[in-house]
């Protein structure tokens, strides 16, 4: 029987109980608008928001799946390497899955500004159109959707803690649900990371999941926690270091 180690045991509570949280708390409202990543020029950003969007999620399909993973791959990476260093790949992959959904978003949205400036905007109805949910000609609903969007999932750190794991152990094999047949979990991380890689080129177009999927998200995740197993391989970095 598969047994869940102690940091997975507790990032799975605190998620779940955060989920709770935001379906009890503010009328299902109160948590996105405080602990959900706003885009940072939006005035409803925090700084905290870096760290507790990781913990939020937008409905219980969202929960499940990556708890599940969570469960199935984190729990043995982290008897692999540790607490301490566990902790450390997961929160950084967190970060990174940011950095990359965040750098994306603020190159569509300095582009559609340059764009609207071109087309005649003015400052202040630039500033209309991202407050007022206004739609610019020729621009599009996109144009708002960045200002006023929100990020959230432990989707990004996930996706890194499942790189790692498929670095770590590329050859051993795991059971897919469709169909059901074994596979190699360096084969499953490729076609999974790859999909969401080519679903980002896409302008979004989903390949394996829906269009509300933050596939740039999923990508800087998995590659933030791929460099990290690498780098900690290569090194043959002292576990005992930091446990």
């Amino acid at each position: 029987m598969m047994r869940i180690s102690e940091t997975v045991k507790h990032l799975i509570i605190i998620n779940v109980i955060i989920f709770i949280g935001t379906l009890t708390v503010g009328e299902g409202i109160l948590f996105y608008d405080l602990f959900a990543m706003h885009f940072p020029k939006n005035e409803a950003f925090q700084p905290w928001q870096i760290i507790t969007h990781m913990f939020m999620h937008g409905g219980f399909e969202h929960l499940l799946f990556n708890m599940l993973l969570l469960f199935f791959v984190g729990s043995g990476l982290e008897f692999a390497i540790g607490r301490n260093k566990f902790l450390f790949l997961y929160i950084s992959a967190g970060l990174g899955a940011l950095i990359l959904q965040l750098g994306e978003h603020y190159l569509r949205y300095h582009l559609m500004e340059t764009q609207a400036l071109s087309l005649g905007a003015t400052p202040e109805q630039i500033i209309k159109i991202f407050k007022e949910d206004k739609v610019f000609v020729d621009i599009g609903p996109k144009f708002n959707q960045i200002y006023n969007g929100i990020t959230l999932g432990a989707s990004g750190a996930i996706m890194g803690v499942f790189a790692a794991y498929a670095f770590l152990f590329p050859n051993r094999e795991v059971y897919l649900l469709f169909p059901p047949i074994p596979i190699k979990i360096k084969y499953l991380a490729i076609g999974m990371i790859g999909g969401d890689f080519l679903s980002a080129l896409l302008t979004g177009t989903p390949l394996l999941a829906n269009s509300n999927v933050g596939y740039f998200a999923h990508v800087g995740g998995a590659l933030t926690g791929f460099l990290i197993m690498w780098y900690w391989k290569k090194t043959q970095f002292n576990r005992n270091r930091w446990n």
